[in-house]
């Protein structure tokens, strides 16, 4: 009898549907579950049948998703992921450098003022003893300071050497999830649960870098890097690694045997971010601090060769400040067995001459030039300095709030189509267990007719 069957299907669709909203309840909570759903299609009768049709089937499974939410969710995580890791290395050195008592300026400010008040009295060894002591702090000021950026250095290279592993994991197992897609997708099995696998997988990558990806026609997805290198096609799966051959650490990615070079720079989410504060902020200001300690030793130690030290005549002054051109162990120190003794700061050779002292104080007034500012006079530099690496960690805070906002928006986008709302869920609970039911009855009734005509030809 059709109306059997009719109910048969009927019920066999919304214990399906049934288990398809349990499902979703189940996953109430699962990070990055794509909510489910079934599409049911009346089944219309055959040629020439005069009946109302057989009942229904479901056509496919659906799975809520929206394309162009998920691309927005994964290029916000690049963004926040470039900012985030660029943030901490700032604040380190905006604090350090900033600091009343460790800032450069600070040091230069304190070596300059006990050159003036040993013109008082340039002969008096308390007030030279002073100046010697304030160079050595000085000295300290540039080592520690260089130090900090020379450990940043170092922190950025380990961090980047970490993230590789990582990506390359990243991108196998989304080659890997493509291939399980494919042979589960033919066999006309659900592969809801493996897209959603291979999304959180996607969505950790674009934490790393800026990637594209295009959906192809067998429901794998193409991967690459925004400038294009690719990164996973099908199966196949790249990897990325660090040439050192050429000196300097390179990125580079390979891919079915072909080796592309990569600007880090450009690259987004971390590695870009990492990439980008180390080329265009951490190496230029290291560059300008090593600079303003090489010009300030080489101006402060030629002006002392020009005086005396009151008792040998002019030209006669020996250096005060040793500069070490490989940083290593620090870039600044006082020359080995340097007494106040040894400050020339007479011109004429008079012991209470002060010509060249006053000659060592206008040092402040002279410019240096500075990888990261220009040239600027010694007394401002190191506020030029800091001042730049303010506006720099700004900016960098304003975009990273900014990618912050844009990230939960992307968020909330993606929840309001893809993810589980109890209230509904719990109403298609309500509607289906009904509509079950009623197809149940449905058959009991067809049942009584049945029995009912048989007890007629009894």
């Amino acid at each position: 009898m059709s109306i059997i069957n009719n109910a048969l299907t009927g019920s066999l669709a919304a214990q399906a549907a049934l288990n398809t909203t349990s499902q979703n309840i189940a996953n109430l909570q699962t990070k990055g579950y794509t909510r489910q759903g079934v599409l049911l299609t009346a089944v219309a009768p055959g040629i020439g049948t005069m009946t109302a049709g057989y009942g229904v089937q479901i056509s496919s499974l659906l799975r809520f998703s929206d394309t162009y939410k998920t691309q927005q969710l994964w290029r916000a995580n690049s963004d926040l992921g470039r900012y985030t890791q660029t943030q901490p290395y700032m604040t380190q050195l905006e604090r350090v450098m900033g600091d009343d008592k460790t800032s450069l300026s600070n040091g230069i400010d304190k070596f300059f003022s006990a050159l003036n008040a040993a013109g008082v009295d340039p002969t008096s060894t308390p007030l030279r003893q002073q100046v010697v002591t304030a160079a050595d702090a000085l000295a300290q000021s540039f080592n520690s300071i260089y130090a900090v950026t020379r450990n940043q250095q170092l922190s950025v290279i380990q961090q980047r050497e970490s993230i590789v592993p990582q990506f390359n994991t990243l991108v196998k197992n989304i080659a890997s999830l493509n291939e399980r897609i494919q042979t589960a997708g033919a066999l006309g099995t659900n592969t809801s649960a493996l897209i959603d696998e291979r999304d959180q997988q996607i969505d950790q990558l674009a934490n790393f870098a800026s990637i594209e990806v295009l959906e192809q026609t067998d429901g794998t997805r193409s991967v690459s890097l925004k400038g294009g290198q690719p990164l996973v096609m099908g199966k196949v799966a790249g990897s990325l690694s660090i040439d050192t051959s050429s000196g300097s650490p390179v990125l580079t990615v390979g891919f079915a045997g072909t080796a592309f070079a990569l600007d880090d720079t450009k690259l987004g989410g971390q590695l870009g971010g990492l990439g980008d504060y180390e080329k265009n902020t951490l190496l230029p200001l290291q560059r300008s601090i090593y600079d303003m300690a090489d010009q300030m030793a080489q101006k402060v130690n030629a002006q002392l060769a020009l005086g005396s030290d009151g008792v040998n005549p002019p030209p006669s002054g020996v250096p005060l400040f040793n500069f070490n051109p490989t940083g290593f162990g620090g870039l600044m120190s006082i020359t080995a067995g340097f007494k106040a003794s040894d400050l020339a700061f007479s011109a004429d050779g008079t012991p209470g001459d002060s010509g060249n002292l006053q000659a060592i104080i206008d040092i402040k007034n002279q410019s240096v030039n500075l990888t990261s500012v220009g040239s600027v006079l010694l007394g401002d530099a190191d506020t030029q300095l800091v001042g730049k690496l303010g506006i720099d960690s700004a900016q960098n805070q304003a975009l990273l709030k900014t990618s912050t906002t844009i990230r939960q928006q992307s968020e909330d986008d993606w929840s309001a189509t893809s993810s589980v709302n109890k209230d509904e869920e719990a109403i298609n609970l309500v509607e289906y267990q009904n509509m079950y039911q009623a197809n149940m009855k449905v058959i009991a009734v067809a049942n009584q007719l049945f029995d009912a005509t048989l007890a007629m030809f009894g």
